[in-house]
């Protein structure tokens, strides 16, 4: 069996994995990891819990130890880009993590946070910057940062970038970094967008996959409930009651139904919190820590955190409402089932909802087993007409229709600029439908509902 030693990382590294406890790497490790070293652009599939984030930020780390410079005022070595605040954060700390013994210095910007802190720390130049895309943008359109010194680019959960409406932001920001860098994808999915993204973006990448894109983690043991959309609070109370939830991540479709659902979980007595785009970095921050802690045993989010949130011993992932984008079920499923342990993933499906369930089970080519309770309805037969799934308005409970990943049309001046670049949520929207960014006021104008393209 590979083990770290093998992989060529330098002492240093390797004497901050003994620190972690980690020996033997993950196969999506022991493949990127000789391909990064030597310098070569890389697309890396994995499904999420696997590693991605020491895949590359490993050699990256050796890579930058061993031919040692100043990037330069307000500039950086080595940029990663993330989908939302919390993933960001976590791959900063992972980087820190990793290269405690090499005195490499990393930043992490994003919405949310204070922009002076930010503008502090980018001041005198970073080895490692971990941004959002809106709030790079900012920086850069306040002469707070540059990118010119960028010999490495990565992006991370590229397939959400697309999903949140990122790729104009992707491009302009790619037009700022030097043509002759080295350049690596990572995702759990890899759909056709992206691959044409990926296509611009890398020159000759060698191609890693240690799954298949669609595929669901392997030890998540899986299940639907189909229950009335009024009666989902009522049974989310009933499986609560088993003990053996020892920790739940629960996601809902908005944030005004995770604030329901928390609220009437609290009212009854269970220890939970939430969060979502409208809770501020502090409480999100404070959230998701009491959560690691135990402090909290049940965390609602919507789907910022499909991402973003890095537990180990999640026992339980419950979908109070099924996602309307067949990918992300897969990503809030590998919430649970980490760092080896076992998991449970538990779906409530209102008739309004099976044709996103139908959704799901053609993209992971798996039906997902029914599980029936004293409150479930009769199961759908095979044959059965699935009803058309339904808009939502704002904080309804109704799903959306299906829409494919929002791509405004840009001219590149300042003020289609401003409409777009502050997107680091995965939820964006108020309760009347305007769009609610981190970095900016809402917009005037909401977005148009666009169908998802056929597959």
């Amino acid at each position: 069996m590979t083990q770290f030693t093998d992989l060529g990382l330098s002492a240093p590294i390797l004497k901050a994995l003994a620190a972690e406890g980690y020996a033997t790497p993950t196969p999506i490790q022991a493949q990127a990891i000789p391909i990064v070293l030597k310098g070569r652009d890389l697309i890396g599939l994995a499904q999420t819990g696997t590693g991605k984030t020491a895949a590359f930020a490993l050699p990256i780390l050796d890579r930058l130890a061993a031919n040692r410079k100043h990037a330069g005022a307000r500039s950086c070595r080595v940029l990663v880009l993330a989908p939302t605040r919390e993933l960001a954060s976590q791959i900063g700390e992972s980087f820190r993590s990793y290269g405690r013994f090499l005195g490499l210095s990393t930043a992490v910007v994003f919405g949310g946070a204070s922009m002076y802190k930010q503008k502090q720390a980018l001041e005198r130049g970073v080895d490692i910057l971990v941004a959002t895309p809106g709030r790079l943008l900012d920086h850069i359109s306040q002469r707070t940062c540059r990118l010119d010194a960028v010999e490495i680019l990565v992006l991370d959960e590229a397939d959400h970038m697309l999903d949140m409406g990122f790729i104009h932001d992707l491009r302009r920001i790619a037009g700022l970094v030097p043509k002759h860098r080295q350049t690596l994808f990572f995702s759990a999915t890899m759909p056709a967008p992206i691959a044409e993204l990926a296509a611009q973006f890398l020159d000759n990448p060698e191609r890693v996959a240690v799954a298949a894109p669609s595929a669901t983690a392997e030890r998540v043991d899986q299940a639907v409930i189909h229950i009335e959309q009024s009666r989902k609070q009522d049974l989310l109370h009933a499986l609560l009651a088993d003990k053996s939830i020892a920790r739940a991540l629960i996601f809902t479709r908005t944030k005004h139904g995770a604030d329901r659902v928390v609220k009437r979980l609290q009212d009854e007595d269970f220890s939970a919190d939430a969060i979502h785009g409208n809770k501020s970095q502090g409480q999100r921050e404070r959230a998701l820590d009491a959560f690691k802690k135990g402090k909290v045993r049940v965390l609602v989010a919507t789907e910022i955190a499909a991402r973003g949130i890095d537990v180990d011993d999640v026992s339980h992932v419950i979908n109070y409402d099924l996602p309307n984008v067949p990918e992300q079920y897969v990503h809030r499923i590998g919430r649970t089932a980490r760092a080896g342990a076992g998991g449970h993933a538990i779906s409530f499906c209102a008739p309004d909802e099976r044709a996103f369930l139908r959704d799901i089970e053609k993209l992971t080519k798996q039906a997902v087993p029914v599980q029936t309770h004293a409150m479930s309805l009769r199961t759908p037969r095979a044959d059965e007409r699935v009803p058309r799934a339904l808009k939502t308005g704002g904080g309804g409970g109704r799903p959306q229709q299906n829409r494919k990943p929002y791509a405004s049309k840009s001219n590149g001046n300042a003020a289609s600029h401003g409409a777009s670049h502050a997107r680091d949520e995965g939820d964006r929207r108020d309760r009347k439908g305007r769009e609610v960014w981190s970095n900016g006021p809402p917009s005037r104008t909401p977005r148009p509902a666009q169908r998802r393209a056929p597959r």
